[in-house]
């Protein structure tokens, strides 16, 4: 696989990103009403090509961590061929692929396309669950979506048998509707076999309906103080990647800081967006993260050089904003570069990681 030991300078030089969140379309094939970017969900805007991602890519430097968002990224028939083109040009150690799972027919051979073309790098599936049954559907607006989302689990479990690349996990959305139900939804998916890690996102960004987010906070803390107790008892879900157990560890204490970054309505810790993380979506537009809606630039207007946006004075000024404004945001995606990469979080990060060393 991959090594991620060539990024353990940027723990002290922040000088170029090496995690990116490519937005590959808005498309989607679900109607989840706690969406952050449902503007544009069922419209196809005018999309990066191939060709025009290769040319992005190509500017790029090497890549630790690359995830993929939408939208629902499968809708995308190339998806694979995206994909491919990072790999080969910026050799990411960890690929994230997110899904609903509402269309096991193209997650599956798509997944299995990427798994045969990117072999040394770590895939991660992630497939979407906010409930159970029909309160899933229900939650998501979408009939059928839990069938489908376990047909499509089961598929990708089964290419994890052929295919050591694959992490597969479940993600859960917490927000008012589901904040009840946590305990029922954790105890499905410990039954679930082959999930190795299952991860619960605060709902976040300006969804269509604000109601979902009026969440009680110390049910968030009871959920995720929930998914500790399991992560340290006999049968933890642990990825089996290279350094798994140190993003574990990580996980641990990013769910307590997140827990006080909403209650304290501060930020916690320094902020490296727009440093060594960026974000691109379908039509070009590179922004420090997913939360700001500060462009630094539209790959088009600079020719598909990357790195011509990433270091100019507009992406400055924008870096500049987000250290004097102190922003804070609950973005799991930004605290695990905001804590492995920042040294005064070592101790806490390696404390936790002895705890889960002894108990393996």
């Amino acid at each position: 696989m991959y090594s991620s030991l060539k990024y353990i300078p940027s723990i002290f030089f922040k000088r170029e990103p090496l995690q990116f969140t490519f937005f590959v379309t808005a498309r989607c094939n679900a109607r989840c009403p706690f969406c952050f970017y449902w503007q544009d969900r069922h419209t196809r805007r005018d999309e990066l090509t191939l060709d025009e991602i290769e040319k992005v890519s190509s500017s790029m430097g090497d890549l630790l961590w690359l995830l993929f968002s939408g939208g629902e990224i499968y809708v995308r028939k190339d998806l694979p061929d995206i994909v491919e083109l990072f790999y080969h040009n910026n050799h990411p150690v960890i690929i994230t692929l997110p899904t609903n799972g509402m269309a096991p027919n193209l997650v599956i051979p798509a997944t299995e396309e990427i798994l045969k073309r990117c072999p040394e790098s770590a895939v991660v599936s992630k497939v979407s669950l906010d409930g159970i049954g029909d309160d899933h559907d229900r939650l998501r607006d979408t009939p059928g979506n839990f069938e489908n989302a376990m047909e499509t689990y089961e598929g990708l479990r089964r290419l994890g048998e052929r295919y050591n690349n694959l992490q597969l996990g479940i993600n859960t959305v917490f927000c008012r509707e589901n904040q009840d139900k946590m305990d029922e939804i954790i105890d499905f998916v410990n039954t679930l076999p082959g999930c190795e890690t299952h991860t619960i996102s605060l709902v976040r960004g300006n969804p269509a309906d604000d109601h979902y987010k009026d969440v009680d906070l110390e049910k968030y803390r009871r959920a995720v103080q929930r998914l500790e107790r399991d992560l340290k008892g006999s049968k933890p879900k642990i990825y089996h990647f290279t350094l798994a157990r140190l993003k574990a560890a990580q996980d641990l204490v990013q769910r307590d800081l997140i827990y006080e970054t909403v209650r304290q309505s501060r930020r916690q810790l320094p902020c490296y967006a727009g440093r060594i993380t960026a974000v691109m979506n379908e039509v070009g537009d590179v922004f420090p993260c997913e939360i700001l809606d500060d462009s630094m630039g539209n790959v088009r207007d600079a020719g598909y050089d990357f790195q011509k946006i990433f270091f100019s004075a507009e992406a400055d000024r924008i870096r500049a904003k987000i250290n004097k404004t102190r922003c804070y945001c609950s973005h799991e995606c930004y605290f695990v570069t905001n804590i492995l990469f920042n040294p005064l979080m070592s101790g806490r990060v390696a404390r936790q990681f002895l705890e889960l060393s002894s108990r393996a």
